[in-house]
Parts: C-alpha cells; structure tokens; sequence
C-alpha cells in the first residue's frame, strides 16, 4: 500500500509565548499543498525503513515514520513492515515533509491493517511526533494555535490562484530559528487577519522567523523581494524556512530563480 504525502506552508506565524516545558505555543494557518513524498508501506520479516530520493542524514531507524509505526505496532500486536519513503519534499523548508509522511504512514497502517482508528485517535498517535504532524491527519486548512498541533476549521481556498514556491540551497534548523524569537502575542488574531482580502495579507499577515532567518540567510529575504517583483499578490517564508511562496494571480515563470533554487509551479 502506498499514499503520497504532501507537503503545506504558512499563512502568517506568531510565535507567542515560550511554555514551561520548554516548547512555544504559536498561532498560524497550515494550508496543504501540491508538493508530494511517496510512502509505501510492504509486508516484511523484520521492520525496516529505506530512504530514497532527497538524502536525510542520520540512522533511518530515527525517522518519524519507522517511530510512528513501532507505536502502533506495539499498540496492536502488528506483523513486521518495510518503510519505504521517496522524499521530494525539500527538508530543512518549513513544508513539514517528515510530519506529512508519519501521519501518511498512521492513515495507512489504520487502513491496512483495519484498525479502526477515528480521526482523533489518529491526531493523538501523530502529536508527539512533531508539532504540525497532527494537522496531516485531515489535511485541509486550519488555524493552528498551541504548539500547532491544536486546530480550528477555516473555510479559506485558493484555488483560483497560482503558487509558486522557492526552496534556496540552505538548511535551516527549527531549534536553531526559535532562538532569534522574542515572543509576543500579536495586537490582532491570525485567527481574524487570514480573513482580510488577499490584497491585504501583504501588511496584515507576518512570520514572525523572517526577522531571523532573513538576517541569517540573506538569501531567503532576496527570494520574497524578488516573487512580489513578479507580481505576487502575497510573498512570505514558510514555517522557519528556507522556502518562500508566492501567490499570483495567473502562471508565471521565473527562469532567474531557477538557476541557483529549487523552483516547484502550480503548487
């Protein structure tokens, strides 16, 4: 059995308090796009996990997806399985590739194996892998508030525009973002700005990991100059970075970022 497990970016991103336990709560609005990994789940002697596509440093035994599936295979007397991931998704991009696979691989073992997990059930199992895990579980557009793995319904599409993300050659670490954040809670809610007309998001809706990672990486900050040279309505980084996304009106193509970035269209 296999699922392909998308990718999502960052509507705005407050980073508003530091907690006791040492995480952030935050406010922002995930939103799933057109980025895909492949997931394939295969009957095994043993458990295993096998990465192929974009490179991920580090024992695969560590991935999320193999700690999910050991979790529920405990949980359920489970026969051993074969992970296999092909990674497009970009990593280190704030897209929340490894947290869309392991919530791809719970929807998958649930199925498989018949389960008969609800969607809370699932969210539960996806929470303690990463903040932004649990939203892949119903994977449609939600303010998230808390770490970011609690969530409210938003009616919000746009599909009627055309995306266009940019991934430069630089990894940026999330742990490594959050110490250039000073928290703050914003004036007004992401929770009522989303809803400004999109023409109005370009003052109104603010990632607070800019300010940060634009110091650190230039780069990043001459990629979203550039996107609204073009012609974005709205340009921002995702999550803690690096990628950046625009939002156009119609198709571009932007040939002089092509050459030194990854440049996904239509996303």
């Amino acid at each position: 059995m296999l699922a392909f497990a998308n990718a999502k970016i960052n509507l705005g991103l407050h980073v508003t308090e530091k907690r006791p336990d040492g995480y952030h709560n935050l406010e922002t609005v995930f939103y799933p796009v057109k980025i895909y990994d492949v997931v394939e789940l295969t009957d095994a002697d043993q458990n295993g996990c096998e990465v192929k596509g974009t490179d991920i440093p580090g024992d695969t035994r560590d991935n999320i997806c193999f700690k999910a599936f050991e979790t529920l295979q405990q949980d359920f007397a489970l026969p051993p399985q074969k992970i296999t991931l092909l990674k497009n998704i970009p990593v280190g991009a704030g897209l929340g590739g490894g947290s869309s696979d392991a919530a791809f691989l719970i929807k998958l073992v649930n199925d498989k194996f018949g389960l008969g997990l609800s969607v809370s059930q699932m969210e539960d199992y996806a929470r303690p892998l990463g903040a932004d895990c649990a939203f892949f579980i119903q994977n449609k557009p939600v303010y998230a508030f808390g770490r970011g793995d609690q969530f409210a319904p938003l009616d919000i599409d746009l599909s009627n525009y055309y995306l266009v993300l940019v991934k430069p050659p630089v990894h940026v670490s999330t742990a490594a973002a959050y110490l250039g954040i000073t928290p703050s809670i914003p004036s007004t809610s992401l929770k009522d700005l989303i809803h400004l007309p999109l023409e109005n998001w370009k003052t109104g809706l603010k990632n607070d990991f800019e300010g940060p990672v634009f110091m650190k990486y230039p780069e990043t900050e001459q990629i979203k100059t550039r996107l609204y040279n073009a012609g974005a309505m709205y340009a921002a980084m995702s999550g803690s970075g690096s990628s950046v996304f625009g939002i156009f009106r119609s198709p571009v193509r932007l040939t002089g970022l092509e050459k030194d970035n990854q440049v996904f269209y239509g996303v």
